[in-house]
């Protein structure tokens, strides 16, 4: 009797000593509460995700996350504000990825994308799509173009910004189908869907996150998904390489940066966190609801590398069109 009271007795210890070594694992990155900042306003799509991704984050890691919104400068105040805090992982940031491979092609942000940020984990992707009002006599995108090429010079193009993948993609499918589209810039998604729905502007390439819901109710159709693989919510819908057209290939994906100061230890287990609530099932059918696709695994290095790559395309783009910097 005795050696079995001490057999679980030893047990009891054994268990609780493993356990002692599993928290330290689950708790390595802080033992602190976490600033998230947010470069965009209380309210929006970027806003509602941060603090989805802060409740699971902090569910995860035993701490608070504190979100911090610090909109303007096409990101750079976001940006600026998470420089400046102390480089030990304690402040993060959540951003789409055209805040570094976008945006400072044609705003002065004040940083350097590729030397100042460190990427450290993707949650989600978001991707464009070719839509346009539902009364447009085009039920595809062979009719588009075909309707398209017969009226050259009367028709337009809206993005709902000069300099981003929506301006991009109307220009290089105007030079590759032979259209004369005329670029009409907005302040946002919201204004330039009301004109195109309106009837007041041709077409247009959106987010499908920012879209979806007028697509859903029948105010627009959808002609093609800029991207290499269908949407989930929309697999009727061939995509524009699928199309013919390769290059039309953008989307951007959702996720967490930090300084290139943070060491890079802690930049690892940063990384491992974020990975973690991406696959959460909770957290992904939040994405998913939202319109958002579920994103591929990439480690730290991958992930500097896909930033890179697609700044310097965009570079590329930018210098081909000539479109201007923006003061």
């Amino acid at each position: 009797m005795r050696s079995l009271k001490t057999s679980s007795l030893l047990a009891r210890l054994l268990g609780a000593a493993l356990l002692g070594l599993a928290l330290p694992a689950a708790q390595a990155w802080t033992d602190k509460p976490v600033k998230m900042v947010v470069p965009a306003p209380p309210g929006g799509t970027m806003d509602v995700i941060a603090r989805l991704l802060s409740e699971q984050l902090a569910a995860d890691i035993g701490q608070p996350v504190i979100v911090d919104n610090r909109p303007g400068a096409g990101g750079g105040i976001g940006v600026q504000a998470l420089r400046a805090a102390p480089a030990d992982g304690q402040t993060i940031m959540i951003t789409a990825s055209n805040v570094l491979t976008e945006i400072p092609h044609v705003i002065k942000s004040g940083f350097a994308p590729l030397r100042d940020i460190r990427p450290v984990g993707v949650i989600a992707r978001g991707h464009l799509v070719l839509v346009a009002a539902p009364n447009v006599p085009a039920n595809n995108f062979k009719d588009f173009l075909a309707y398209a090429r017969s009226r050259k010079g009367q028709l337009s193009f809206a993005s709902y910004s000069a300099g981003t993948a929506s301006h991009y993609a109307g220009m290089i499918l105007n030079q590759r189908a032979g259209l004369d589209l005329q670029h009409v810039p907005f302040a946002g998604s919201p204004p330039a869907l009301t004109q195109v729905m309106g009837g007041q502007i041709f077409v247009m390439f959106d987010g499908y996150v920012t879209s979806r819901a007028m697509i859903s109710a029948g105010k627009l159709q959808v002609y093609g998904v800029a991207g290499k693989s269908r949407l989930s919510e929309l697999p009727e819908v061939p995509t524009l390489t699928e199309l013919g057209y390769p290059e039309l290939n953008f989307s951007n994906w959702l996720g967490v940066v930090v300084s290139s100061a943070v060491p890079v230890e802690t930049v690892e287990k940063i990384h491992k966190a974020v990975t973690k609530v991406a696959a959460n099932p909770k957290f992904r059918g939040r994405m998913f609801a939202v319109g958002f696709e579920a994103a591929e695994d990439l480690n730290v290095e991958q992930l500097a590398q896909s930033v890179k790559t697609e700044f310097e395309r965009n570079g590329a783009i930018v210098k081909q069109f000539n479109i201007q910097l923006n003061p």
